[in-house]
């Protein structure tokens, strides 16, 4: 395969994707906010079994 087909293949994956991937039932606030309260809890939890400091 050379350089030109390859980048040609490569532009036509990059002009089918115009839309972000995104499925539309996802919301990046519910997203975000969920992973970062399990990793706060993550968190919580690490420091309840290290109590020896």
């Amino acid at each position: 395969m050379s350089l030109h087909s390859a980048a040609a293949h490569l532009v036509t994956l990059a002009e089918g994707a115009e839309h972000g991937g995104n499925h539309d039932s996802l919301s990046p606030y519910l997203t975000g906010f969920g992973a970062f309260g399990t990793l706060l809890l993550l968190l919580w939890i690490t420091t309840r079994f290290n109590r020896d400091r």
